[in-house]
């Protein structure tokens, strides 16, 4: 109910901007009816659920939004036969029917308010960690900020179960391995250079001290 108050506040105060704050206002209220479709797996907040299997995406770039439903929609990710989560996102994103609810989807939820993930995996070491993330830090920041030049999305608001999952995945294929996505064949190769599960485990605890920054 709040979430819902919050996007009318919003979309009344740009619908007062004129005609072009009228369709962003429009495509929010739009992205929000399409947004239901996601919340069986995301939540309510796009806070994402572990189990679902399901990230946190509230509040991520509307950019990075956009190119992963493309790559869900096109098959360039979500195919791989042992990626659970990306076989069930590939239909997912298919009932965007046009380019248009992809925008508005996207709108929304790069809208939302970040959530900050509590940490489940144990076992890390952040300070061992910090010193592998230097590597990440070229693309994705020194904060986990993402840099949008990069193609790199924000880490510090993401569940570090996925975080420690999805390297798991590059480092053996699951992603990274379709030549079509340029992006995650990149990722794979920064994600091979952490040695064993204990090394992922440490950049991602490293990661999660970043989840109170603004």
């Amino acid at each position: 109910m709040i979430r819902r108050l919050v996007v009318a506040c919003a979309c009344l105060a740009l619908a007062t901007l004129g005609t072009g704050g009228a369709a962003i206002a429009a495509d929010l209220a739009r992205g929000e009816v399409l947004f239901h479709y996601c919340t069986q797996c995301h939540g309510d907040a796009g806070g994402g659920s572990l189990l679902a299997r399901a990230p946190a995406i509230a509040g991520l770039g509307e950019w990075y939004l956009q190119s992963q439903l493309r790559k869900f929609q096109s098959g360039d990710r979500g195919t791989h036969p042992d990626d659970v989560g990306g076989l069930r996102m590939h239909p997912m994103s298919r009932l965007l029917r046009s380019e248009e609810d992809l925008q508005a989807v996207a709108a929304y939820v790069a809208s939302l308010t970040p959530s900050r993930p509590e940490p489940v995996v144990e076992g890390g070491d952040s300070a061992r960690g910090a010193v592998l993330y230097t590597l990440c830090a070229t693309c994705h920041g020194p904060e986990g900020a993402g840099i949008q030049a990069f193609n790199a999305p924000a880490l510090r608001t993401t569940n570090d179960w996925y975080l420690l999952a999805a390297l798991a995945k590059y480092k053996v294929g699951v992603r990274g391995s379709n030549p079509r996505n340029g992006t995650a064949m990149l990722m794979r190769g920064m994600a091979m250079q952490l040695s064993d599960e204990q090394a992922m485990k440490d950049v991602v605890a490293h990661i999660m001290t970043f989840a109170d920054s603004k």
